[in-house]
C-alpha cells in the first residue's frame, strides 16, 4: 500500500546545513518538501545584512534540488518579541542571547505557524540537534552528533508542542561530512562560510550597532581598589570577562598585564575590571537563575547534573535548589568563569538537553 508523503516545510538559510537538510528530506519519499526563507530584519545596508544574497544562494540550491521556495517576512514579529526584548536586557545593564528568543518566538513559533497555512504540520531547519520519544511519550531534545557543532544551546526553551512539530534532518551528521556531501551534490553552497552572529549586527562593530538603540553615559573604569584606571562608553556596551576594547592605558602601579570585565555597577555607572585571565574575581561557584523552562519534565529539588553558562563553555558539573517554579540557585561543584546576567543557564543530563533559564546574578 502506497503511503502519502507528509508535507513538511524546510526553514532554508542560504548556508550549508539548510542546504543538505533539503537534499536530505527530499531524498525521503515520507515526505513532501517545500521550502521558505525568513527575512526577520528590515536593513537597507546589504553590507551588514546579506538577506539578499542568502536568499539568492538559497533559491540556487532549491532549484537545483528540485524543491518550491517562497519567502517569508517576520521582521515585524522579530522587532517585537525579539529585538524589543533585547534592547530592554541591554538598558538594564544585562548581556541578552538574541538568537535563543529567535528560535522561540520566530523559528518554532511564527514559521511553525506559516507553515501550517501551507498546508503542513511539520516544519524542519538545519539546526545540529536530534530529538526523540521518550518512554513517557514525551519529545526529548538531544545534543547534534557533532558536539562541536551541537546547537541545542539554542534550543533550550522549546516547548513539547513547538518539538513535536520539529525536523531535525542534519542532527546526525558530522559538519566535516555535512560539507562534503554538499560538495558531492555540487551545492553551490558547499563553501560557504558559516554565518556567526545575527543579521541585524551583520560585520559591524557591535558597540557601534548597540550604541544606535541602547542609552550610553561615559563613566570611570576601576580597579577592586577603587582606583581610577580608565573610562568606559557606557556600562551597557561591556560585558563579564571581556577584554577588548578598554581602552586602558599604562599604569606605573599595575603591571603590564591585561585587563577584564569583573563587573558593573549601574548604580555608579562604574566598570569594575581586574588583571589576568584568571582572576579570582572573574570565578563563581553558584548562581541565581530565573525564568526557567523544562522540556520534559520539572526536575526534583537538589537535582545534579551538567550545565552551560555560555554556549561554547564545557559543561560543569552543578545542583540545582529550587525557589519555587520558575526560580532557582545552580551551585558548581568548581568554580565557572565569567558568568554573565542576562545569559541563558542551559541543562544536560547526557546528551538531553533538559531546559534552562536567564541568569540573574553570580552572588558567590
Amino acid at each position: 500500500m502506497t503511503t502519502t508523503p507528509q508535507p513538511v516545510v524546510l526553514g532554508v538559510s542560504g548556508g550549508v546545513d539548510s542546504a543538505v537538510a533539503a537534499h536530505l528530506l527530499k531524498r525521503d519519499p515520507a515526505y513532501q518538501v517545500q521550502a521558505v526563507f525568513m527575512q526577520n530584519w528590515e536593513e537597507e545596508d546589504d553590507d551588514y545584512c546579506t538577506a539578499v544574497e542568502d536568499f539568492r544562494d538559497a533559491a540556487g540550491v532549491c532549484e537545483s534540488l528540485g524543491i518550491p521556495l517562497t519567502s517569508v517576512n517576520f521582521s515585524g514579529e522579530y522587532w517585537k518579541t525579539v529585538f524589543a526584548g533585547f534592547l530592554d536586557e541591554y538598558n538594564a545593564g544585562r548581556t541578552p542571547n538574541p538568537d535563543i528568543l529567535c528560535n522561540k518566538e520566530i523559528k518554532f513559533k511564527a514559521f511553525l505557524h506559516h507553515a501550517k497555512t501551507l498546508g503542513a504540520q511539520k516544519i524542519a531547519t538545519g539546526h545540529y540537534v536530534r530529538s526523540d520519544i521518550a518512554n513517557d511519550g514525551k519529545v526529548r531534545l538531544l545534543r547534534g552528533a557533532d558536539g562541536n557543532k551541537d546547537q541545542s544551546y539554542f534550543l533550550h526553551t522549546l516547548s513539547q508542542s513547538q518539538l513535536e512539530h520539529a525536523l531535525f534532518p542534519v542532527g546526525e551528521l558530522q559538519k566535516s561530512d555535512l560539507r562534503a556531501l554538499a560538495h558531492d551534490l555540487n551545492l553551490q553552497v558547499h563553501d560557504k562560510k558559516d554565518s556567526t552572529g545575527i543579521c541585524f549586527i551583520g560585520e559591524r562593530k557591535f558597540r557601534d550597532f548597540l550604541s544606535e538603540y541602547v542609552a550610553t553615559k561615559p563613566g570611570n573604569i576601576i580597579t577592586l581598589a577603587e582606583d581610577i584606571v580608565g573610562k568606559h562608553n557606557g556600562t551597557a556596551l561591556y560585558t563579564i570577562g571581556q577584554r577588548q576594547g578598554l581602552g586602558i592605558g599604562g599604569n606605573a602601579k599595575y603591571p603590564n598585564e591585561p585587563w577584564y570585565v569583573a563587573d558593573k555597577r549601574l548604580e555608579t555607572n562604574e566598570l569594575i575590571v581586574v588583571q589576568g585571565h584568571d582572576h579570582p574575581a572573574l570565578h563563581k561557584t553558584s548562581l541565581r537563575a530565573g525564568k526557567l523552562h523544562w522540556i520534559r519534565e520539572h526536575p526534583t529539588d537538589n537535582y545534579q547534573c551538567t550545565a552551560k553558562t555560555r554556549y561554547r563553555q564545557q559543561d560543569q558539573q552543578c545542583t540545582i535548589h529550587f525557589e519555587g517554579d520558575h526560580n532557582a540557585v545552580v551551585v558548581f561543584e568548581e568554580s565557572v568563569r565569567a558568568i554573565t546576567p542576562g545569559q541563558s543557564i542551559v541543562f544536560y543530563n547526557g546528551d538531553e538537553c533538559l531546559g534552562g533559564g536567564i541568569i540573574e546574578m553570580a552572588p558567590h
